[in-house]
């Protein structure tokens, strides 16, 4: 820490700061998980910033590496009162220098967008999130817990549909308590998997990946029914499932932009019926 008052210092955040983080993202309407702070960190525990002035935290950025070509940059924010001082800019610099020669992909807010691309990235497509009330339905077809024998199989199947192989993360994950984690299974293969979680309000659908339109249905219909809302961060390009949420009468709400600053690997864009995580990818 700096000696010099008023001075902005930026250093690694660690677990134990998440819940001011995600306190800021709460107060911003972005509905954050109520456990998502452990499975983030399992992924890279020196990916997460805080600018503190004395001593007292004012902008947070986050830089998750996954392996040697792929980061996610998530949780901007600076606290509100604080914000055009260029504490969030220094933020973000700091952020980035951990992601090295990466490329790195962002889910981008309307009002930063412009902002981002100044920063070099260039948008993929939108990401529009859904919500609403969904009824318990029956389930069609074989829709199972994902437990110790379905972990290797789960983590191939989310390697195909992920611009980087996660998995420290995803095994935090699926076992995270509170995380109701299943997957479609046809034949004795994997054809499709889902998670849903505890949020601020109500809670949230991600990732929803299959293979066809009525894998996704089918672990929807198991995974939506509850207490509450339900939330899914759906992209704009599947065309399946914006009928899915549809269908069950969700209603739009923000909208954000993933966007990249390089080349990714290719991956099976079509099986994304919901994101995993906007802080994250």
């Amino acid at each position: 820490m700096s000696d010099e008052p008023g001075r902005l210092d930026i250093s690694r955040a660690r677990l134990a700061d998440w819940p001011v983080i995600r306190g800021w993202a709460a107060d911003e309407g972005w509905n954050p998980g109520l456990h998502d702070g452990a499975s983030f960190f399992a992924q890279d525990p020196d990916g997460f910033f805080l600018g503190r002035i004395d001593g007292e935290p004012v902008s947070a950025v986050s830089v998750v590496t996954y392996g040697a070509d792929f980061a996610f940059l998530g949780c901007y924010l600076v606290r509100p009162g604080l914000r055009g001082l260029g504490h969030g800019l220094a933020t973000w610099r700091a952020g980035l220098a951990h992601a090295g020669a990466r490329t790195v992909g962002l889910d981008g807010v309307v009002a930063q967008q412009h902002n981002y691309r100044r920063s070099g990235f260039a948008p993929a497509h939108r990401t529009i999130r859904f919500t609403g009330v969904v009824e318990r339905v029956g389930v069609a077809g074989a829709v199972v817990p994902v437990g110790a024998d379905l972990l290797a199989p789960v983590l191939a199947y989310d390697s195909a549909c992920h611009p980087a192989d996660r998995p420290r993360f995803l095994t935090s994950w699926l076992t995270t308590p509170g995380h109701t984690a299943l997957a479609r299974v046809a034949d004795g293969r994997v054809t499709g998997y889902g998670v849903v979680r505890p949020a601020q309000d109500g809670r949230r659908i991600g990732p929803l990946f299959a293979d066809t339109a009525d894998d996704a249905r089918a672990l929807f219909d198991a995974l939506a029914p509850g207490e509450g809302p339900v939330n899914i961060d759906v992209p704009e390009t599947n065309a399946d499932a914006l009928a899915l949420v549809a269908s069950h009468g969700l209603t739009a709400g923000f909208e954000t932009a993933r966007m990249y600053t390089g080349p990714v690997r290719r991956f099976a864009q079509h099986k994304i019926f919901g994101v995993t995580t906007l802080e994250l990818g």
